[in-house]
């Protein structure tokens, strides 16, 4: 598989994933948390399938599209592990991370801080989809959608 086609299987298990868990999110209290802005498309994204939802965004740099940067007080810059536990506790209804390099020596030491982190912003009930698993206690594991293949794109329930 070339890297383009995995790019667009992974923005379409995205966006599926996205969708049918927004409608569920829209019944849960609480804030969106969007670990790694990017370019701004699944802030976007969430913006439209959820309006109204406050979306907190965070990202090393801003690089986003003008269309897709949320205003000043939701968007948080930095290294996303410092300033995201800063927000511990905010009991957000959906947190959505898409940080994967692609590099497995980098992930690796994303994912011994990512699956904690994700779980102490979430509230009880409350939604994570990740583009990398996120293994803890407090995070069960729910099925994909049909159109999402096994291990494309992952989501959770904070328990």
């Amino acid at each position: 598989m070339t890297r383009l086609e995995s790019f667009i299987r992974r923005m379409t298990a995205q966006r599926d994933i996205l969708d049918q868990v927004c409608a569920e999110v829209a019944k849960i209290e609480g804030p969106v948390i969007e670990l790694g802005l990017g370019n701004g498309r699944t802030f976007h994204h969430l913006r439209e399938r959820l309006p109204g939802r406050r979306i907190v965004a965070f990202d090393r740099a801003l690089a986003a599209h003008s269309s897709s940067i949320p205003e000043p007080e939701n968007l948080v810059l930095g290294e996303i592990r410092e300033t995201a536990s800063r927000f511990i506790g905010i009991d957000a209804a959906l947190v959505h991370a898409d940080i994967g390099t692609g590099y497995e020596d980098r992930d690796a030491v994303t994912s011994t801080w990512l699956p904690d982190l994700t779980a102490r912003l979430l509230r009880v009930g409350g939604i994570a989809v990740s583009g990398t698993p996120l293994d803890h206690p407090q995070l069960q594991r729910l099925a994909p959608p049909p159109s999402v293949p096994a291990d494309r794109y992952f989501i959770f329930r904070r328990v």
